[in-house]
C-alpha cells in the first residue's frame, strides 16, 4: 500500500489530506511537528514510505532545514531520496526557490486543492517509474539512447567526461566508479543532459525535464543545482569538464 508521511501543523489541512489520500487507497500517517519526523523515519513504521508532504513553516522549526536532514542525516539512507513535496505560503517565492534547491521534488502554494497534491504525487511517481525502467545492457551514446528497452536493467552512458553508470532500482549515478549523492533533482539533471550530450538544454527545458508541473519563474533555481552538481564532480576529479555553460543559452555536457 501506498503510505505518504504528512508534516503539517494545520488540522483542517491536515484533515483535508487525510480524507483525499485514504479516498486513493493510501496509508497516511500525520505529525504536526518538525522534531518527531527523523524519530519516524528510523522506526519500522518508514520502511515502505512513498512520498513525505512537508510544511514549509512549522512550530519547532522549518521544513526547508528538515528536508537538508532528511537527505543528509545518517541511519535513513533507504529514504534518501524520497519524493518530498512542500506546502508554502502563495506569497513566500524565497521559500519555493530554497526548497527546490535544498532537496524538494515539488511545492503546493497554500491555499491548494488537494487533488492537486495527489496528482502531482502520481507526476512524481510516474517520471520516477519512467527514469527506472530506462534500461540497456550495452553502451549507451547518443545516437542509440532513444532506443534504449524499457527492462529495468543498468543504464551505461559513455561520453566525453567518461562512463557513467545509472542503476534504477536504487537511483544510484556513478562516476567514474564513484557514487554520487545527488537529490532527487539533481540527478534528473544530469541524466536529462546525459541522455542527449550534443544537446544544449534551456534553463527552462530542464526545468520542464525535471517537473511535470513546471513554474518557469522559477528557472534560476537551476542555477544552483548544476553549481551543487559540479561542486561533488570536483571533489572526485577537479581537472574534468563536465558540464559546460553556454553564456545566454544554458547548459550542456562539454565537448570533446
Amino acid at each position: 500500500m501506498t503510505h505518504i508521511l504528512l508534516v503539517e501543523d494545520d488540522p483542517a489541512i491536515a484533515m483535508s489530506l487525510k480524507v483525499t489520500c485514504k479516498r486513493e487507497g493510501w496509508d497516511i500517517t500525520w505529525l504536526d511537528n518538525a522534531s518527531s519526523v527523523l524519530p519516524m523515519l528510523r522506526s519500522d513504521e518508514a520502511r515502505n514510505l512513498s512520498a513525505i508532504i512537508l510544511d514549509v513553516g512549522l512550530p519547532d522549526g522549518d521544513g526547508l532545514s528538515l528536508c537538508q536532514q532528511i537527505r543528509h542525516s545518517a541511519g535513513i539512507d533507504a529514504l534518501k531520496d524520497i519524493p518530498i513535496v512542500f506546502l508554502t505560503a502563495r506569497s513566500d517565492e524565497v521559500d519555493r526557490i530554497l526548497g527546490l534547491e535544498m532537496g524538494g521534488d515539488d511545492y503546493c502554494a497554500k491555499p491548494f486543492s488537494p487533488r492537486e497534491l495527489v496528482a502531482r504525487l502520481k507526476a512524481i511517481w510516474r517520471r520516477e517509474q519512467l527514469l527506472s525502467q530506462q534500461s540497456s545492457s550495452n553502451i549507451i551514446t547518443d545516437n542509440t539512447v532513444n532506443d534504449t528497452l524499457m527492462s529495468g536493467q543498468a543504464l551505461t552512458f559513455n561520453c566525453q567526461s567518461g562512463v557513467w553508470h545509472y542503476q534504477p532500482l536504487n537511483y544510484s549515478l556513478m562516476w567514474q566508479e564513484q557514487k554520487l549523492e545527488l537529490s532527487n533533482t539533481e540527478r534528473k539533471i544530469l541524466l536529462t543532459l546525459l541522455q542527449a550530450p550534443n544537446q544544449v538544454f534551456s534553463r527552462e527545458q530542464l526545468l520542464s525535464a525535471v517537473s511535470d508541473y513546471p513554474d518557469h519563474r522559477l528557472a534560476r533555481t537551476i542555477d544552483s543545482h548544476i553549481k551543487s552538481i559540479r561542486k561533488q564532480l570536483a571533489t572526485i576529479d577537479a581537472s574534468t569538464d563536465v558540464i559546460h555553460t553556454h553564456r545566454g543559452l544554458g547548459y550542456g555536457l562539454c565537448p570533446a
